[in-house]
């Protein structure tokens, strides 16, 4: 008889929109299979492309929807697109943060100054999403790379699974920035596979189950850094997307809610 899908890795990556939360409230199922993994000991994190909110946040949403999780397990797109600034931008310089409050700290944090305008002649622009971020926000993010500043974006989601539906991601605010500037930005987040290699050293884990929403990032992004995937039916994708796919952004699984974790029986796509 075969395994259980989660007996057959040594732990389980999780992205959050759209598998454990859309917005506010708990995706059905979830809060009961986090707690599951937790009653067999099964290590697990938590590895999101939001970079609106700190780990500390995230954790702590995540409790509130009855899933127990600690800022440890949770690696974000915010430090990454941070770390990826400096490795190529000098401590001190000056720094037009569009995003949230959170990644302007953690901007500081690094080192540098921030800056609240492209009339301050900034080194580099950083992206990230934020719910309030307007017109006025996206145009100094252009002034400031139409005047030569490096630009560089936590994540490029198009689209974020909300409690009303999908919704503008940060790629599509990005976009529009591309649009009006005719550049592109350096991008940190999924789908390149750094967060998911650091979760796994986090957790210590050399076999574990990426589980997520979207073909084009949580899916090729685990798919890069050499772990298997697994499509969960709750977000954006459907089976029939991930079917279509190119190779690289196809699943290991498609489960039809994070329940078929435990079951013998799981449909394989590879």
């Amino acid at each position: 008889m075969t395994q259980p899908l989660v007996q057959q890795h040594d732990g389980v990556l999780f992205d959050l929109d759209g598998v454990l939360y859309a917005g506010p409230s708990a995706v059905p199922g979830a809060p009961e299979a986090v707690a599951s993994l937790t009653a067999q000991g099964t290590p697990h994190g938590f590895v999101t492309n939001n970079a609106s909110r700190s780990a500390e946040s995230v954790a702590s949403h995540l409790s509130e929807l009855g899933i127990l999780a600690s800022p440890a397990q949770v690696i974000g797109s915010a430090p990454a697109g941070v770390a990826l600034m400096a490795e190529q931008i000098p401590a001190g310089a000056r720094v037009l943060v569009t995003g949230s409050a959170y990644l302007a700290s953690l901007v500081e944090a690094a080192g540098f100054e921030t800056v609240p305008s492209a009339a301050e002649n900034p080194d580099a622009v950083i992206q990230g999403f934020e719910p309030t971020l307007g017109w006025a926000d996206l145009a100094e993010a252009a002034y400031a790379v139409n005047n030569g500043a490096a630009w560089f974006a936590t994540n490029l989601d198009y689209s974020v699974p909300r409690d009303r539906g999908i919704a503008p991601g940060n790629g599509a605010l990005v976009q529009a920035v591309s649009y009006a500037t005719g550049q592109s930005p350096q991008a940190a987040g999924k789908p390149e596979p750094t967060m998911f290699l650091q979760a796994a050293q986090t957790l210590g884990l050399r076999n574990p189950l990426v589980v997520g929403d979207r073909l084009d990032t949580d899916i090729l992004g685990g798919n890069r850094a050499g772990f298997s995937t697994a499509l969960v039916l709750t977000g954006v994708n459907s089976a029939e997307d991930a079917v279509h796919a190119e190779h690289t952004m196809q699943p290991n699984w498609i489960l039809r809610t994070l329940e078929d974790l435990f079951n013998a029986e799981h449909r394989g796509l590879q």
